[in-house]
């Protein structure tokens, strides 16, 4: 069972800055893509960053420019740099791996990040 934590959010005002960290406990974490999704109050949750194994990266149109992904394969780590916050960037983010467009694994508690003045 792989388990996935969540860490690193919290309360920001607009424009503000934070950056996320999940911890994956999976073997051979580095052959794994790896992606970074949200979950707006009252609302389905959605993708916001995806990483390769090779390291590419791709966002929506939304945090495009904002958003930053990153992994540490040595740590089994995958990061997400966020800048220029705005309110609607308030969800509670989770990380997963993806395959063929599809969350791989059980999701994790999340953590909270809102963007508030």
């Amino acid at each position: 069972q792989v388990q996935l934590v969540e860490s690193g959010g919290g309360l920001v005002q607009p424009g503000g800055s934070l950056r996320l960290s999940c911890a994956v406990s999976a073997t051979r974490f580095s052959s794994y893509a790896m992606a970074w999704y949200r979950q707006p109050p009252g609302k389905q949750r959605e993708l916001v960053a995806v990483i390769t194994s090779g390291g590419s990266s791709s966002y929506p149109d939304s945090v495009k420019g904002r958003f930053t992904i990153s992994r540490d394969n040595a740590k089994n780590t995958v990061y997400l740099q966020m800048n220029s916050l705005k309110p609607e960037d308030t969800a509670v983010y989770y990380c997963n791996a993806r395959s063929s467009g599809f969350a791989l694994w059980s999701w994790g508690q999340g953590t909270q990040v809102t963007v508030s003045s």
